[in-house]
C-alpha cells in the first residue's frame, strides 16, 4: 500500500524525469496505490489548460483516495511536528505533518521526493518507498 505524494505526481504529469516519478511510472500498473485528498487539491491546482486538468483528475480518481486529515490526525501531526521541531528538525509544510501522519497511522508506504519527510523516517517511523529500487 503506497501513497504518492504531490511532489511525484506534479513531475509525473509535467514529464520531468526523476528518480520518483520514474518509480511511479514503473508501478502504476504493480503496485496498490493511493492517493490523498488534500494531495489531489496540490496537484490539479498546478494545471492551467482545461484538458490537461481533467486528465490529470481521471488519472488521479483511478486509485483509492485516502482523507489525509480528521481531527485525530490534525492533533498527532501537532504532536509529530512539535517532537520533531524540539529535536531542531525544520518541517516546512503542515500539509507534509499531516500527510507523514496519516501514513504513519495507516501503514502507508510514502512515494515521494520531498527532504521534509525524512525527518519523518528518521525519527517516527515513516516507511517510504526508495525511488532507485
Amino acid at each position: 500500500m503506497i501513497l504518492v505524494d504531490s511532489s511525484v505526481w506534479i513531475d509525473f504529469f509535467r514529464g520531468t524525469p526523476t528518480a520518483a516519478s520514474e518509480k511511479l511510472d514503473r508501478i502504476l500498473d504493480v503496485e496498490r496505490l493511493y492517493v490523498g485528498d488534500l494531495i489531489v487539491t496540490e496537484v490539479l491546482q498546478g494545471f492551467k489548460d482545461d484538458s490537461d486538468f481533467k486528465a490529470a483528475k481521471t488519472t488521479l480518481e483511478s486509485f483509492t483516495m485516502v482523507q489525509i486529515g480528521g481531527e485525530d490526525i490534525a492533533v498527532q501531526a501537532a504532536q509529530n511536528f512539535r517532537f520533531l521541531r524540539a529535536r531542531g528538525l525544520t518541517v516546512r509544510k503542515t500539509i507534509d505533518t499531516l500527510i507523514a501522519t496519516r501514513c504513519i497511522r495507516n501503514g502507508l508506504r510514502l512515494l515521494h521526493s520531498d527532504r521534509d519527510f525524512d525527518h519523518f523516517a528518521a525519527h517516527l517511523g515513516l516507511q517510504t518507498v526508495p525511488s532507485d529500487a
